[in-house]
């Protein structure tokens, strides 16, 4: 059974004027942000909040990579203490000015590590976890081995590692929010396209059906429109599906690791959100979960003969 068979029509939102990417304004949160806190970023937190403050961002989760495997990036790129302390210093800095910043991490999951990341998070106390499946060297996916691993493999064959170790990290329990879940389309353009795996909509049916199962939030990433893909990971018709399944928490970030990157795309990406029927954003400032409303212009009015979607 596919998407198309069970989800109603997307409602229609006006057709973009401009560049999908583009640097966004008036919203209330930017989820997820990188500095140089990051090894591949180098953009000092006050960049972000001085373009928050010029473009009516209200609040942003800096969320900087921590990894867990010995020789990656960000392993031990940057102590713990000294994470939280620079963005604790600068959310002191920024709140009178009407920025709220939040501690947060993107922890790439990684199930050889699991006992490792969850200790981690018992010991460490953040306002916000992203955790996300990357593509390092050695992966089947990595620039120099992606083309010999697609080669005679089915679409189901290319992509079972990847979205098999995405869905240990949703069933795992450890994060808020579920990040890029389908990341790895960027390294497999132009072998495989965004359009390939539109056409199997039945690869992405276990990985949502976790997230529900699991009350796991689903992060519409706006860094797919800048890159190679040309749009979100994952896509408007996989946040629909997820939708339709009883899924009930979005959110949306940005991804940026450049300062011109920050709230690229993020108007698009609420589009996608609101376009699937949601109407408020998933998030968590140290407590409990917590929503956060789409603004009114994303509250798409219905037509005459159709019942208004409930506000969640």
């Amino acid at each position: 059974m596919t998407a198309r068979d069970t989800a109603p029509e997307a409602p229609k939102t006006p057709a973009p004027t401009e560049d999908p990417a583009v640097q966004a304004s008036d919203l209330p949160l930017d989820a997820h942000l990188h500095t140089d806190l990051s090894p591949d970023s180098n953009v000092p937190i006050d960049l972000y909040a001085a373009q928050a403050v010029e473009r009516g961002i209200a609040e942003l989760a800096i969320t900087d990579h921590v990894d867990f495997e010995p020789g990656a990036p960000a392993f031990d790129f940057v102590p713990f203490a000294v994470r939280e302390r620079t963005v604790r210093e600068a959310a002191e800095r920024w709140a009178p000015h009407g920025v709220a910043i939040r501690f947060g991490a993107e922890i790439t999951y990684d199930s050889r590590f699991e006992e490792a990341i969850r200790d981690h998070l018992r010991r460490h106390a953040y306002d916000y976890v992203i955790g996300s499946v990357h593509v390092y060297a050695g992966s089947p996916y990595s620039r120099e081995r992606v083309r010999s691993w697609v080669t005679g493999r089915s679409l189901a064959e290319v992509m079972a590692p990847y979205f098999d170790e995405v869905e240990r990290a949703i069933r795992s329990g450890l994060f808020d929010t579920l990040g890029h879940l389908d990341f790895v389309k960027r390294y497999l353009v132009p072998h495989i396209t965004a359009e390939d795996l539109a056409a199997a909509p039945e690869l992405y049916e276990r990985l949502l059906v976790a997230l529900v199962e699991t009350g796991m939030a689903l992060e519409v990433n706006t860094s797919g429109l800048r890159q190679a893909p040309g749009e979100t990971y994952p896509s408007g018709a996989v946040v629909a599906r997820f939708k339709v399944l009883g899924g009930n928490r979005i959110s949306a970030g940005s991804d940026a690791h450049q300062k011109d990157a920050f709230a690229s795309g993020l108007e698009a990406g609420y589009g996608v959100a609101a376009a699937a029927g949601f109407r408020e954003l998933a998030f968590r400032r140290g407590g409990e979960r917590l929503a956060v409303s789409l603004p009114d212009r994303f509250r798409i009015r219905s037509g005459p003969n159709e019942a208004a979607s409930p506000s969640l």
